[in-house]
């Protein structure tokens, strides 16, 4: 199983994280992003390492990375920016990250924090990646193209589940359950609103088909999270980790978060080269105009 949380890890690290940074389009998170491979190659490498003062060195240095990052939320906050649903989601998906390398400096030193065996902590780094950061930006960019209720739902409920579950990793099972469901409902949402975006007119068939797979399988592995979460509360039988990482943890990096991001890479591409397209016929008319 370890050698596929680190494969799941490093997915996150080099490709979803830099991706969505891109995605959010705000030019103060460029330089971070451009920086981005400077931080996300040592704490790769700390994965494969064993547990030691060199580990813990390489993911302290992503830790910094994901830092930088994190600061960005509370600036943009104070500068009243991003607070509308859209912008909460996008503040969460600045600060997962740093809640993903915490666990994995611990967790390559050695260190049960916070009482957490280091199982756990290596299951934390994956779950912070891309039910933090990746389900955060997604939920937010679905909101800024689905204006109505649903989309306002995805984009509060995606990161109100993400901290309930946090809180519940201190509280107790009952209440991961509670973020759990939360975060499946937001998920779902999310999940329907990409379906729809999917089958809308225009849309290319690779940005269709990436679309509305990664609306499929949210169906699938965030019943598998509701599953588990309700089993440990109740200790009614339930996947084990091992089985939740293959099944749940593959499907939400592969399935949801990386042909999701690929999606909106397509559609921002897309809406760019139209835009540019549109600038060039209004400069050409307007020469002749002259």
């Amino acid at each position: 199983m370890s050698v596929l949380v680190n494969a799941i890890v490093m997915l996150g690290m080099l490709v979803v994280v830099p991706v969505g940074l891109r995605l959010t389009e705000q030019p103060e998170l460029e330089r971070i992003r451009r920086l981005w491979p400077l931080f996300a190659a040592p704490g790769t490498l700390a994965l494969w390492l064993p547990r030691g003062a060199t580990a813990t060195a390489l993911a302290g240095v992503y830790a910094v990375g994901t830092l930088l990052l994190a600061l960005h939320a509370p600036r943009r906050a104070a500068r009243g920016q991003n607070l509308d649903p859209a912008g909460i989601a996008l503040l969460t998906a600045l600060v997962t990250p740093a809640v993903a390398a915490t666990a994995l400096v611990a967790e390559r030193s050695g260190h049960e924090l916070f009482g957490f065996d280091l199982g756990i902590l290596a299951l934390t780094v994956p779950h912070f990646h891309f039910a933090g950061f990746a389900a955060a930006l997604i939920a937010g960019l679905v909101c800024r193209v689905s204006d109505g209720r649903a989309g306002r739902f995805a984009a509060l409920s995606v990161p109100l589940g993400t901290l309930l579950v946090l809180v519940g990793y201190f509280i107790g099972d009952w209440a991961e359950l509670a973020g759990a469901g939360v975060l499946t409902a937001g998920m779902w949402t999310v999940g329907l609103l990409t379906w729809r975006l999917g089958q809308a007119e225009g849309r290319d068939r690779t940005t269709r088909l990436l679309l509305l797979s990664s609306a499929a399988v949210l169906v699938a592995t965030m019943l598998l999270a509701l599953s588990w979460a309700l089993g440990e509360a109740t200790g009614l039988p339930h996947p084990t980790l091992t089985w939740m990482a293959v099944t749940h943890g593959l499907g939400n990096a592969l399935g949801f978060a990386l042909c999701s991001l690929l999606a909106w890479r397509r559609i921002h591409l897309h809406d760019a080269a139209r835009t540019e397209a549109r600038t060039a016929v209004h400069t050409h008319t307007e020469g002749r105009t002259a």
